[in-house]
């Protein structure tokens, strides 16, 4: 499978180069460990006296989004991330269980039959 595209974009704010190297580290882990996902757009911005960070992660059966202020510009982007991680187990854990639970009533029904 191919390696996802991550797409971190400076809105209003200089760009910083170690900022981006780390976002784009954990998009490439989140990734790894969720194969479905194939598009991470990443944007920060400054927010009040502090800074924002939004996030939308697409692929196969995938779409979730998130987004955390900080008071500094990594901090907000790693508190997206971790709530971007908590979605998309989530959503992984519900598409996965939701075809056990499903294998689950068919296989009742031909033990029953």
């Amino acid at each position: 499978m191919a390696d996802p595209t991550v797409t971190v974009s400076f809105k209003d704010i200089e760009h910083s180069d170690r900022v981006q190297e780390e976002v784009e580290r954990r998009c490439g882990l989140l990734a790894v460990e969720f194969p479905e996902t194939t598009k991470f757009e990443v944007t920060l911005a400054p927010e009040g006296a502090g800074y924002t960070a939004h996030a939308h992660v697409t692929g196969r059966h995938t779409d979730v989004s998130g987004h955390a202020p900080g008071n500094q510009l990594g901090e907000a982007a790693n508190k997206m991330l971790d709530k971007l991680e908590r979605a998309l187990r989530k959503a992984h854990d519900k598409k996965i269980f939701k075809n056990r639970r499903e294998a689950q009533k068919h296989d009742a029904k031909r033990q029953a039959g």
